[in-house]
């Protein structure tokens, strides 16, 4: 997989198991205690305070891992995994994660643009998985782990497109094609309650030690600039 790091501009330099066969309700694997690490809740806000800010929707592989990544940086709220990008109308995780449906694995990210803008969140994405691997991310494959861009107005689908064109532009990939959906936001379904802040609250989960810590620390190496102080 090929990482790089962006620059503010534009850009320059930017995982073992699978997500859903680590899922288990209320459980940590390996038979390790959760309580052996300390974990520190964060504050929760009311949907009534969430209204005050604005939403961008990205999928990009397990959503526990684009959840961590998206919550590690300023500005951003809450980051809710949940499933867009289909037409089934409430579906479940075994649905999703068995291909049964249109949907991708996705997240809704809360965020402040008078901190970061949309056109970072959309930085922030492309920075932190491989665009160029077609229904796949990591150990991950399926059409439920594809990359998508959702946008909700001409102004953000614009930013997206350009910044796509960029990547072709400076060759960033090479000659691999990428094949990101660029893709009218219609609905987001919230995701069963155990998926929420996964990777904070299953720290000895293989998959969060293997492949979402993993790809998380790299995001954090190359975007120093974008993250929370409590995160650095």
């Amino acid at each position: 997989m090929k990482y790089m790091q962006i620059t503010l501009l534009a850009l320059a330099t930017l995982l073992t198991t699978s997500c859903e066969s680590t899922a288990k309700k209320n459980t940590i694997s390996d038979n390790t205690s959760i309580e052996e690490e300390e974990i520190q809740e964060p504050v929760k806000l009311s949907p009534q305070e969430l209204s005050n800010y604005e939403t961008a929707y990205f999928a990009s592989g397990c959503f526990w891992c684009v959840e961590a990544i998206f919550e590690s940086v300023r500005g951003v709220k809450e980051v809710i995994s949940g499933y867009a990008g289909g037409s089934q109308k409430n579906p479940t995780y075994e649905q999703v994660g068995a291909g049964a449906t249109d949907h991708a694995e996705a997240v809704e990210v809360y965020y402040d643009p008078k901190e970061i803008s949309f056109t970072q969140l959309v930085q922030v994405f492309f920075g932190s998985h491989d665009p160029t691997t077609l229904n796949r991310q990591g150990p991950d494959r399926g059409r439920q782990y594809r990359s998508i861009a959702f946008y909700k107005n001409a102004e953000q689908k614009k930013i997206i497109d350009t910044y796509i064109q960029a990547l072709k532009d400076q060759k960033i990939y090479d000659d691999d094609p990428i094949t990101t959906e660029v893709t009218p936001f219609t609905v987001f379904y919230k995701a069963e309650d155990y998926h929420q802040d996964y990777e904070r609250n299953n720290p000895n989960n293989s998959y969060i030690r293997n492949v979402s810590v993993p790809r998380l620390n790299r995001f954090k190496e190359n975007f120093g600039d974008y993250l929370k102080k409590s995160t650095h």
